[in-house]
């Protein structure tokens, strides 16, 4: 049994991870993410330009294969125009600045946790070893 596993049947683990859970969910940060991220997978254009930068790096790959140094160039060059195309559409911008933010607050809780969790280790480590001094 894994770490993991162990953990998912201890009922007070559990509920602690549910608790955690539910509360990122309705976090502003979350769904401010998560409706973002919605829209720029609904987005018909964006998913369009996807699909054609898709096709000129196949045809670039394509180029290089069959020795056709000039039509490569042309494709990558395509591609990148795409791409940054991409990468400037306001929807794409404001996905990626609200990753960001929900990354920072998903590795501020995981930093927590872990200071939290060292700390209580080391707290009860130090309690062991005081009462084996203790005993002898």
């Amino acid at each position: 049994m894994t770490i993991a596993e162990e953990f998912e049947k201890n009922p007070q683990v559990a509920d602690a991870l549910a608790n955690v859970l539910e509360k990122l969910e309705a976090n502003s940060v979350i769904k401010e993410f998560r409706d973002i991220s919605k829209k720029v997978e609904d987005h018909e254009g964006l998913r369009q330009l996807t699909e054609r930068i898709k096709v000129e790096q196949k045809n670039a790959v394509q180029c290089a294969h069959y020795g056709k140094p000039e039509a490569e160039k042309l494709a990558k060059q395509e591609a990148d125009r795409l791409t940054e195309e991409f990468d400037q559409h306001p929807l794409v911008i404001r996905y990626r600045e609200k990753l960001v933010e929900a990354n920072d607050l998903l590795q501020h809780l995981t930093n927590k946790i872990e200071r939290d969790f060292n700390d209580q280790l080391e707290e009860k480590l130090d309690d062991l070893d005081n009462l084996g001094k203790e005993a002898k």
